[in-house]
This record gives C-alpha cells, sequence and structure tokens, in this order.
C-alpha cells in the first residue's frame, strides 16, 4: 500500500518537476561526452530538456506568477527576479538548442560511425559531443542554481498562496499545452526522483487518454534511460 503524500499537491508536483530537470540536465552533461551514447539518444534528451524547460518556466512566468501575486501582491518583487533569471536560463538553452547533434541539423555532416580508416567522422562526431558537453554543462549549472534560489521562494507561496482548486486548474493548464516531445522520459525520470505514491500524483492528472499509455512509456523510457547511461547501448 502506498503511503500518501504529506505535502500539498502544488508542492510535490512543483518538486518533482524540479528534480527531473536536476536529473535530466545532469545526465546530458555527463552523457554527451561519452562514445557508445548514440547522438541521437543524445539529440532526443536535448530537445526534450529544451522544450520542458522553456514551457515550465513560461507557464510560471505567465500563469503560476500573477496567480500568486493577485493574492500576496508584496511577493512581486522576488517573482520577478526569479523571472530574470528565467531569461538566462533562456539564452543558456539557445546555446543548447543550436548544437547540430544530428546530421541533418544545421547543415551538418555527422555520422554515429566512424568511416573504416577515416577519422573525418571521429573528428566530427568529438567535436559535436564537446560542443553539447559544454552548452548542457551550462544549462545544468544554471538550472541547479535558480533552483537553489526559487525553491525558498516559491514552495512558501505555494502553501500559503495557492489554493487546491487554482493550482488543479493551473496544472491542467500547464498538462494540456506542454509540447508532446519525448514525453515518456518525463515518466522515467520521475520514477527516478519520486516515490510510487508521489508519482501517481503527478500521472493521475494526465488525460484520460493518455494514461493506459504510461506502462509502455515507462518501458521505453527505462530503455532510453539505460541508452544514456551506457547500460545495453
Amino acid at each position: 500500500m502506498m503511503t500518501p503524500p504529506t505535502e500539498s499537491t502544488a508542492v510535490v508536483e512543483t518538486r518533482l518537476a524540479h528534480e527531473v530537470h536536476r536529473a535530466a540536465t545532469t545526465l546530458l552533461a555527463e552523457a554527451a561526452l561519452s562514445p557508445s551514447v548514440p547522438l541521437s539518444a543524445l539529440a532526443q534528451l536535448r530537445d526534450f530538456l529544451v522544450v520542458n524547460l522553456r514551457h515550465h518556466h513560461a507557464t510560471e512566468d505567465h500563469d503560476l506568477w500573477p496567480r500568486i501575486i493577485a493574492t500576496a501582491p508584496a511577493a512581486a518583487h522576488e517573482l520577478d527576479s526569479l523571472s530574470e533569471e528565467h531569461e538566462r536560463l533562456d539564452a543558456a538553452l539557445d546555446q543548447l538548442a543550436a548544437v547540430a547533434v544530428n546530421g541533418n541539423e544545421a547543415g551538418g555532416n555527422t555520422s554515429e560511425t566512424a568511416r573504416p580508416g577515416g577519422n573525418d567522422d571521429d573528428t566530427s562526431d568529438a567535436t559535436v559531443r564537446a560542443a553539447l558537453h559544454d552548452a548542457a554543462v551550462t544549462v545544468r549549472d544554471t538550472v541547479h542554481d535558480h533552483l537553489t534560489h526559487e525553491e525558498p521562494i516559491l514552495f512558501p507561496a505555494l502553501r500559503d498562496h495557492v489554493s487546491p482548486a487554482e493550482w488543479e486548474d493551473f496544472s491542467q493548464r500547464v498538462i494540456a499545452s506542454t509540447p508532446p516531445v519525448a514525453g515518456h522520459l518525463m515518466v522515467g525520470f520521475l520514477d527516478e526522483v519520486g516515490t510510487p505514491a508521489e508519482v501517481e500524483l503527478v500521472l493521475s492528472g494526465l488525460p484520460e487518454p493518455v494514461r493506459p499509455l504510461v506502462p509502455v512509456m515507462r518501458l521505453q523510457a527505462a530503455t532510453d534511460l539505460g541508452v544514456l547511461r551506457g547500460i545495453g547501448a
């Protein structure tokens, strides 16, 4: 029997989202330099991160912050400072998104395997991985520093100034507008960072047509995350 979370739904869902961002940014930075990890797997994780981080911060800036400020106007200054950090993160995400991980990106000609007897593809592969690593490290460090600053401000605000009904409305808006990019990775990361009860709480908000797909998404995520960690690559 699962023990239900003791924190509010708003805090649980936000904390798990943050832990996913910490885990995913760390994994990309670590996996980027590993020759055993296919570039396609790195590209998928990179795209997942860019899309989800942008969406997460946009919904905070344009939807969640106004809800909090409507109840607690004095919070505006601190929330504005968090939005400024979001802008700096967007710049780091621009750099990460610009790395031509796949051969068809930005006119690149990157191959995932070297040609026999040649070094051109080896050099190209190493160059791409180095560029991806550098950009991923910047995003990782920016995200981790931002969350360290944000959580002491946001968690109390969620507890004190966002009602369960307000959070339910906000959460459903977030789910409905989340771009469908490698969504199975979110399920996999949630399983890693949350308790079964916390993960079930988060996934219970998925639209009914999606919920039966969760077991398949979970299996696919386990495979893809294993590849990124050099397990079964």
